[in-house]
């Protein structure tokens, strides 16, 4: 029997009209949509199914849409019969598997999602900066990269996406002296990305000191399965860790590459991509052609599954 891992997606792979399928064919859907406008206090069904884009694609926006949209998607694997024997998730999509290795339950995870939302955007208010894509060099070479255009501004990696697939994130001066650098050293592409702040950076760090307040107030147990982290990219279970890695990931790399080896020596042999689009699963392509990657985020994709 296959060892299955569930992964969920973060942000960027959002899109209008997502999760309206699951809605209308499965009661369960439609409750749990209803349940999240209760505790955001305002109408996400509205904003994910009919958008506009340009709302969706707001932040406080657009975490939750994905947040509630990967837990539909996983609470009817769950009905079908499907489990995972770990999980992971990028950036936002922690929070989702935690949801899933039930450390804490929907509704406290979708308000710890609101807020941290909500303290991204004014961190980024507060220091201003943006994030890049640099494609085609290798993770030696864009840490090196990062390290000489920091003599113009901040700037680290922010997403070990796949081989030849960086994102860097900081102010404005060094990602832009990064993407010239990144330029003259070879690499295939060097792109700015339309995003409000430098996510997981240390420009996010008064996000960070503020998240931990509010996860003071949430009750977390011990995970039923592995979940492998963004900042160690290994697996974890124990609440304190769990809670104390939720504040780092915003300051720190999303190691997706590592975690991905990882999660196939430890024997997974299947891994399921919970939510809308199908990022994820083209990032681990990427990493490692032989695991066996499925994409679920619609109707269609679940009944070829099951």
């Amino acid at each position: 029997m296959s060892q299955t891992a569930f992964v969920f997606p973060g942000q960027g792979s959002q899109f209008v009209g997502m999760g309206k399928d699951l809605s209308e064919n499965y009661a369960s859907v439609h409750a749990l949509y209803e349940k999240a406008n209760q505790v955001l206090g305002f109408d996400l069904t509205e904003i994910s199914f009919n958008g506009p884009e340009e709302k969706l694609k707001q932040t406080q926006f657009t975490q939750p849409a994905l947040y509630v949209h990967s837990a539909a998607m996983a609470q009817l694997l769950t009905q079908r019969g499907i489990e995972a024997f770990a999980a992971a998730g990028h950036s936002l999509g922690e929070y989702s598997a935690l949801a899933y290795a039930g450390v804490y339950s929907f509704e406290d995870g979708l308000r710890l999602v609101q807020k941290r939302a909500e303290l991204m955007q004014d961190a980024a208010a507060r220091n201003p900066g943006t994030m890049a894509a640099i494609i085609g060099m290798e993770a030696a070479d864009v840490i090196s990269l990062c390290e000489e255009a920091g003599q113009a501004g901040s700037v680290q990696p922010a997403n070990f996406n796949s081989p030849g697939q960086i994102v860097i994130s900081g102010t404005r001066e060094g990602i832009d002296k990064a993407i010239q650098l990144a330029k003259e050293k070879g690499a295939k592409r060097a792109l700015p990305l339309p995003v409000s702040g430098a996510f997981h950076s240390p420009l996010m760090q008064s996000a960070g000191e503020a998240i931990q307040d509010v996860l003071k107030e949430i009750a977390f147990s011990k995970s039923r399965i592995p979940v492998w982290t963004n900042v160690t990219a290994e697996s974890e279970q124990e609440p304190e860790v769990l809670q104390d890695l939720l504040v780092k990931q915003l300051t720190h790399s999303v190691r997706w590459i590592e975690t991905i080896e990882s999660m196939i020596e430890s024997g997974i042999t299947r891994i399921i991509e919970v939510g809308p689009n199908k990022v994820l699963t083209g990032l681990i392509k990427r990493i490692n052609r032989e695991v066996n990657v499925i994409p679920c985020g619609t109707v269609e994709d679940l009944e070829a599954l099951s």
